[in-house]
C-alpha cells in the first residue's frame, strides 16, 4: 500500500499570525468558550457554514493546527498552493471521497485536529441549517475523536456582530451514527440560537 505524503503545514504556521491579526482587527469577532477546544488528542471541530471565511475565527481561537476539509475546486485554481501549504484536505463532493476521509482519519489517528462543516456547503438558503452529512460523526466513531460543536452568526459586515460560540465537547461512545448526527445538529442549532439572543 502506497504511503500517503504528510500534509504540509508550513503555510499555516507562516500565515496564521499575519492573517489572524488582520482578521481580528477588521472583523472584531466575539469568541465565546474557546477553552472548550481540547489542547491535545484527536478532535473534530464542526460548525455551521454561512460564509467563505467561517474557518478563520475558529483557527484564531486555538494554537492547534486545524486541517480543514475543503472542496477540491479550491485546489484547481491559482491559489491551490495556499490550500496545500496550510494543510487543507481536498474533497470531491461529487462522490463519496474515500481518499479525503482516509487523510482525515490519518490526522486524527495521529492526535490531530480536523475542521469540517457538516452541512457540506455554505447555507445560502433561508433555512436555519441544512441537513448534516455523516462524515464528521463517522470519522469520530472510527477514531474515537472528540467532537466540538460551534455556532457562528453574523454576515461579516462591519455593522453586524460576528459571534463564534464553542459548545461542550462530546464523544459518540454508544450512540448510533444517526443519534450522534442528530445530537451534533441540535448542539450547533442551540449555539446559534444563543448567539441570536
Amino acid at each position: 500500500m502506497k504511503k500517503k505524503k504528510p500534509l504540509k503545514t508550513w503555510g499555516y504556521r507562516l500565515f496564521k499570525p499575519i492573517l489572524g491579526l488582520i482578521f481580528k482587527i477588521y472583523y472584531k469577532p466575539i469568541i465565546i468558550n474557546k477553552e472548550n477546544i481540547l489542547k491535545e488528542g484527536p478532535i473534530i471541530i464542526c460548525a455551521n457554514h454561512i460564509h467563505i471565511l467561517d474557518q478563520c475565527p475558529i483557527i484564531i481561537s486555538t494554537k492547534r493546527i486545524i486541517h480543514y476539509m475543503a472542496k477540491k475546486e479550491y485546489f484547481d485554481g491559482k491559489f491551490k498552493w495556499f490550500f496545500k501549504a496550510t494543510g487543507c484536505i481536498p474533497v470531491n463532493r461529487q462522490i463519496k471521497d474515500q481518499n479525503a476521509t482516509s487523510l482525515a482519519i490519518e490526522v486524527l489517528n495521529n492526535n490531530g485536529a480536523i475542521g469540517i462543516f457538516p452541512e457540506g456547503t455554505r447555507n445560502k438558503t433561508k433555512e436555519f441549517l441544512l441537513p448534516f452529512k455523516f462524515g464528521a460523526v463517522s470519522m469520530a466513531r472510527k477514531t474515537n475523536a472528540t467532537i466540538i460543536p460551534v455556532g457562528i452568526t453574523g454576515t461579516y459586515q462591519k455593522k453586524e456582530k460576528l459571534i463564534i460560540r464553542f459548545g461542550k465537547p462530546f464523544k459518540i461512545e454508544n450512540m448510533s451514527l444517526e443519534e450522534a448526527n442528530k445530537k451534533l445538529y441540535n448542539e450547533i442549532k442551540k449555539l446559534i440560537e444563543e448567539n441570536l439572543k
